[in-house]
């Protein structure tokens, strides 16, 4: 298991080949967590460093993740595993390759990515995004690294989140019948490490739920998560957004926006989640 002094997003991703073609070897870090359950996010980037890495083999080093479709079969354990990758396609602009961690022989995460070269600034023809409307991140208020009355949020540890506090998810009150299922706010490591196309699969999910916002509680697990990178960030805040869609039969769809200091879009995401609320029969 990794040193938990070593918390580094580059080193909580670390994968090792094993010698065997397409296999690596990894640990599930104790600290990208939310309570005793590895982030969503985190294990997409650790999947997506893996596929990066097969991709790469030809020498297109500079090919990145650009979309990503990745299912949650079952909570890995905060331990070693393996990640097996397979090219599925290579072509002169793309490739794709699914990549699936493993314990104790069973699948326990899938993910397919698409990579191919990226822009530091996009080209945009069309753009129909919300604009982000928090204030700077100084005016913002800081998470705690833990739930209050739930569990210690390691992830919380690793980063630094900023919230507006018009979307505050946490209060004494009781959630208001007119909130609207939204945050916003502001994201960066907390060693002071800038994004990257990679750390922005985990930026896509490094926010609380949405859902917060209108009284959901405890744990909500992933089924399914879709993300997008749609240029390289510059160094800074990242401005987050998550939004919840609909909430019916003890199921969410969220989404959410990143933009980087300089304004740009630079990655989306959605996902489809499990919810409870205080009201509903456990």
């Amino acid at each position: 298991m990794p040193a938990l002094e070593d918390i580094s997003f580059d080193a909580a991703t670390q994968v090792r080949a094993t010698g065997r073609p397409f296999e690596f070897e990894t640990d599930i870090h104790p600290l990208w967590t939310v309570g005793d359950k590895p982030n969503g996010g985190y294990l997409l980037a650790l999947l997506g460093r893996a596929a990066r890495t097969t991709a790469r083999e030809d020498g297109s080093r500079s090919w990145e993740v650009v979309s990503s479709a990745i299912t949650y079969l079952r909570p890995p354990e905060l331990a070693p595993a393996t990640i097996t990758t397979t090219l599925l396609r290579r072509g002169r602009s793309a490739a794709q390759v699914r990549a699936v961690l493993r314990q104790q022989d069973t699948d326990i995460v899938e993910a397919t990515s698409v990579l191919g070269d990226l822009s530091a600034q996009a080209n945009t023809r069309y753009d129909d995004t919300a604009p982000l409307t928090a204030p700077e991140p100084e005016d913002c208020v800081p998470l705690p690294p833990r739930i209050p009355g739930g569990p210690s949020v390691g992830v919380m540890q690793v980063t630094e989140l900023r919230l507006d506090p018009a979307t505050l998810p946490f209060g004494e009150s009781t959630a208001s019948s007119v909130a609207k299922a939204e945050l916003q706010g502001w994201s960066r490591f907390a060693d002071g490490r800038d994004p990257d196309p990679l750390s922005l699969l985990f930026f896509n999910d490094a926010i609380p739920p949405a859902t917060f916002r209108i009284g959901s509680t405890g744990w909500v697990p992933t089924l399914q998560m879709s993300a997008y990178v749609r240029a390289r960030p510059a160094p800074g805040w990242l401005g987050i957004r998550m939004t919840a869609n609909l909430v019916a039969d003890g199921m969410v769809d969220e989404t959410c926006v990143l933009w980087d200091s300089t304004g740009q879009v630079v990655a989306q995401a959605s996902q489809l989640a499990r919810l409870r609320f205080p009201d509903e029969a456990v």
